[in-house]
């Protein structure tokens, strides 16, 4: 008898992420399955509800919006920095990760978008935000 995933299970599940020009943002079939609860959004709701009812060895393919994904880019959150503001000694090319504790203390992850002469632009969105997401997934396993 084979059993579908469900609610509150346990799963491991090999994943590749795709954007819609067809490059690979993300895989995991170089190294171990992800694994994780249904319903404990540790990964996206539409990854999540795309495994439900799948049995192990099932494939599927399946588009998350990018609303149910990372949500859309939003331009509030992006924003221009004096270099002056930046930690010294820090060379900043377009494409770097740079942290900032936001007044409450929690980290934000930003992304430098562009330098000038004088400042820089940061980018507070998650990368993936504004993209639809396609994923090839396989249900490896249902944990006991």
């Amino acid at each position: 008898m084979t059993m579908a995933a469900k609610n509150g299970d346990t799963v491991r599940v090999h994943y590749t992420g795709t954007l819609n020009d067809g490059s690979v943002f993300d895989t995991s079939r170089e190294r171990e399955p992800i694994e994780f609860a249904i319903g404990s959004q540790m990964v996206i709701a539409g990854f999540e509800s795309a495994v439900l009812g799948m049995e192990p060895g099932e494939t599927k393919s399946f588009t998350v919006a990018s609303a149910e994904a990372y949500g859309e880019h939003d331009p509030r959150l992006v924003q221009d920095v004096p270099l002056s503001e930046l930690p010294p000694g820090l060379e900043p090319q377009p494409g770097m990760r740079l942290t900032a504790t936001g007044q409450d203390g929690r980290e934000i992850g930003l992304v430098i978008t562009e330098v000038t002469g004088t400042a820089v632009r940061l980018d507070a969105n998650h990368p993936l935000a504004g993209e639809d997401l396609t994923f090839e997934i396989q249900l490896v396993e249902i944990a006991a």
